[in-house]
């Protein structure tokens, strides 16, 4: 649960608050457990929400995408990119994502959540999050272009 806190904040002391407060929330919430997921799978979604809420308290600021800059894109599962990317630089990409497109699209590549899933988390509809999920993609394709443009010069 703290590598999945870790994922989202990226800072040690700030993880280790927010695991424990989900394990405080998860034993004080034991009741509201229905077993219909594995208790890991009831926690790790805790722990996500409790770090995406510590997040939006921090009021990180990020330039916001327009949204008439992206072009119109066919939702594609193909979320492979170039062999020469490494691993670091599609995570360091990601974290220059706005918290909206970054959210979904960490949910879904890092942690393994379905959209059904994800939207549930988020308090979305389901289409928004595919949407966000799309243009989350297509953004951070164009980062990835710009980080290579950029080391080519």
């Amino acid at each position: 649960m703290f590598c999945v806190a870790m994922r989202f904040v990226k800072n040690t002391a700030d993880a280790e608050d927010i695991t424990q407060e989900a394990f405080i929330k998860a034993f004080q919430r034991i009741d509201q457990f229905e077993g219909n997921v594995t208790f890991g799978a009831w926690l790790k979604r805790i722990v996500v929400n409790r770090s995406i809420d510590f997040l939006k308290s921090r009021k990180q600021q990020f330039v916001e995408l327009q949204e008439n800059r992206l072009s119109i894109v066919q939702e594609q599962e193909d979320w492979s990119v170039d062999q020469e990317v490494q691993v670091e630089t599609v995570k360091a990409a990601m974290e220059e994502l706005p918290d909206k497109y970054r959210y979904v699209v960490q949910l879904y590549l890092v942690e393994g959540y379905d959209h059904q899933e994800i939207s549930e988390i988020l308090d979305l509809r389901e289409t928004t999050c595919r949407t966000r999920l799309m243009r989350g993609k297509q953004y951070l394709k164009e980062l990835l272009n710009q980080r290579r443009d950029v080391a080519g010069s």
